[in-house]
């Protein structure tokens, strides 16, 4: 009897049941990454040019595929938690962090969604943003040690911040995809005890953008008023 390990039909049912996962895996990635957390299963099973059923086998809930995909994300999420805890410059830490994962965010609308929700059943996903989270814990106090840090900031501030720049994000990323720097900018100085030496406020998309994104945003929220946005920034 032939080995099952050398056996060739059961070998090419398991090639193909792993190109089939890394095909969805690849298409979720990009549809996330454009589309935000929104997209349907079946949208995703299309890009991968699978069945419905072929990915509920590998993935049997939407919260499972959106762990699978954004696991390494957290990663590198948690990564830059740590390398800004590591800095010298307890400040340059913590603005350094901000911006990164305001970053983050504007490369990518789905970790976007990710970082402004939890999912229970992804335990590993979960367990990284704890992580993260208690870096983030260790920032804030001894950026508010340098004295430099407002002491009335809280970590879910930075909470507030990402819902910002998720909103921004959605709006301005086909427009103006750098507005979410000028956010940054006005965060940090809320953020800053007053004389604080800041980097220079981005200058932030123009007035001619800003009304093609608002434009633009009205129009994906209401695509069937008949009604255009006039109103200028």
């Amino acid at each position: 009897m032939t080995p099952e390990h050398d056996d060739p039909s059961r070998n090419q049912l398991r090639s193909d049941a792993e190109q089939n996962r890394s095909r969805i895996l690849e298409a979720a990635r990009c549809l996330y990454a454009v589309e935000g957390l929104g997209i349907s299963m079946a949208a995703v099973a299309r890009e991968a040019g699978v069945g419905k059923a072929t990915l509920a086998r590998r993935f049997p809930s939407r919260e499972a595929l959106i762990a699978a995909v954004f696991v390494d994300h957290m990663r590198r999420f948690v990564a830059a938690t740590a390398a800004a805890v590591a800095d010298p410059d307890p400040w340059r830490g913590f603005t350094g962090y901000v911006e990164t994962v305001l970053e983050m965010q504007a490369t990518d609308r789905g970790f976007a969604d990710v970082l402004t929700m939890t999912l229970p059943g992804a335990a590993e996903l979960e367990t990284l943003r704890t992580r993260s989270y208690e870096g983030f814990v260790t920032l804030i106090d001894r950026a508010k040690a340098s004295g430099r840090l407002r002491d009335d900031f809280r970590s879910e501030d930075l909470v507030l911040a990402l819902m910002a720049n998720a909103g921004v994000v959605g709006a301005t990323a086909r427009v103006a995809p750098d507005a979410w720097r000028r956010l940054l900018g006005h965060l940090l100085r809320a953020f800053a005890n007053p004389g604080v030496s800041l980097p220079e406020m981005p200058s932030g998309p123009s007035g001619e953008d800003f009304s093609r994104a608002m434009r633009e945003a009205f129009a994906s929220h209401a695509p069937e008023s008949g009604v255009t946005a006039d109103h200028e920034p």
